[in-house]
């Protein structure tokens, strides 16, 4: 494909076409005639020895093949945008983007205060931020797709370095007609969710901390779901699919739902900034731990 920058654009027009399923609008996104993309497909089609797309009368459907090489060409395509993101930071000084993927909660709102702090020092910075699970998360930061992440605890200290930013504590979502939700007080113990169906986290370490709690007062959670996406959580208690047990900020930003605080035992989720240990932080990145170091001495109260 005649070298590398024939091999991202060759990468770009797969991924164009693989969005829009249709030569000819594709075509027309990239300005460009549809021949000379549809020999741009079949010449990657040959070189990789595979079929990227079956072909219909009237559309296009990506093969296992296809779906497979799209995932991997959106991140070459994001990685190699934040390559020259940093190439560019380099060459002009304190500038250039920092890259947060941060799981759902709290951590959005401690992100938001750093990041507006931190534009004060420096205002030529520019900030991709991406929100989901912790693991997800995390994958995006082993990927080279994230500077810094911001997760809940635990973590893997072996490949990760960190500190602690904040805390909060769990929370059960109630639907507002839930005899629960109009019971007096903010806190509820955890023995009156026994046997009540359960919304929880799918992160593994979660789950079993979740049983641990339970095991403590001689009970087992009944477990209706796992979900990653926190508001998702959120949305099906609002429609009474079950009780969801998240961080108390998912809760209270949702408005739908009733959110009490679980106590005996009561307890908190930790949220941790974290980046590869392997991997040495680029001068701008250590310039932004610096400062979140600064800011949580300055605002010990907060965390």
């Amino acid at each position: 494909m005649g070298g590398l920058i024939m091999e991202l654009r060759t990468l770009h027009y797969f991924t164009v076409v693989a969005q829009e399923l249709n030569i000819t609008r594709a075509a027309e996104k990239l300005n460009m005639s549809q021949p000379p993309l549809s020999n741009q497909i079949k010449a990657l089609e040959e070189e990789l020895g595979v079929q990227l797309f079956l072909r219909g009368k009237r559309r296009l459907e990506l093969t296992e093949e296809g779906s497979l090489l799209l995932r991997r060409a959106i991140q070459i395509q994001e990685l190699t945008d934040k390559t020259r993101q940093e190439i560019f930071s380099l060459r002009e000084g304190m500038t250039g983007t920092i890259y947060l993927s941060i799981v759902e909660g709290r951590a959005p709102f401690l992100a938001a205060r750093w990041i507006a702090g931190f534009r004060e020092e420096f205002p030529l910075v520019r900030y991709n931020l991406w929100n989901g699970s912790s693991d997800d998360a995390l994958d995006r930061l082993r990927k080279g797709l994230a500077d810094l992440s911001v997760i809940a605890a635990p973590y893997d200290t072996e490949h990760l370095e960190g500190f602690p930013v904040g805390r909060e504590p769990w929370a059960a979502m109630l639907h507002p007609d839930h005899p629960l939700a109009r019971a007096e007080g903010d806190s509820i113990p955890l023995s009156s969710l026994v046997g009540e169906p359960l919304i929880v986290p799918s992160r593994k370490s979660r789950i079993e901390a979740i049983r641990r709690w339970f095991g403590e007062i001689g009970a087992e959670p009944r477990i209706l779901c796992e979900m990653s996406n926190y508001m998702d959580a959120a949305a099906l208690t609002s429609l009474g699919v079950g009780i969801s047990i998240f961080p108390q900020t998912i809760g209270v930003s949702n408005g739908l739902v009733v959110s009490k605080v679980v106590t005996r035992p009561s307890r908190q989720v930790e949220y941790i900034l974290v980046w590869n240990k392997g991997h040495a932080p680029s001068g701008l990145t250590r310039e932004f731990i610096r400062y979140v170091r600064d800011y949580l001495e300055e605002n010990q109260a907060e965390s």
